[in-house]
C-alpha cells in the first residue's frame, strides 16, 4: 500500500473511495504505480463518478486530516 502522502480520497456524500497508487484504477484502465496528480483530467471515482475534483490527500498539506481545510465549491 501506498504513503497515505500519495492516496487520495473522494470526498463526495456515501463514498470515500480511496486512489492508491500502488493499485491503480483497474475499472478506468489506470495501472499501478500512476500518481494521482498524474490521473487525466477526464479520469473519474470508480465509485461515484466524481471528478479529480472531488479528491482530498490522506495526508499531508490540505489533507483530510486537517480539519480546517475546506472542499472546492466550483464544482
Amino acid at each position: 500500500m501506498a504513503d497515505p502522502k500519495d492516496m487520495w480520497r473522494c470526498q463526495t456524500v456515501n463514498c470515500g473511495y480511496v486512489y492508491d497508487p500502488d493499485r491503480g484504477d483497474r475499472k478506468g484502465k489506470v495501472p499501478p504505480g500512476v500518481r494521482f496528480e498524474d490521473l487525466p483530467d477526464t479520469w473519474r471515482c470508480p465509485v461515484c463518478g466524481g471528478t479529480k475534483r472531488c479528491f482530498r490527500p490522506m495526508a499531508g498539506p490540505g489533507s483530510t486530516a486537517q480539519p480546517d481545510c475546506e472542499l472546492p465549491t466550483d464544482r
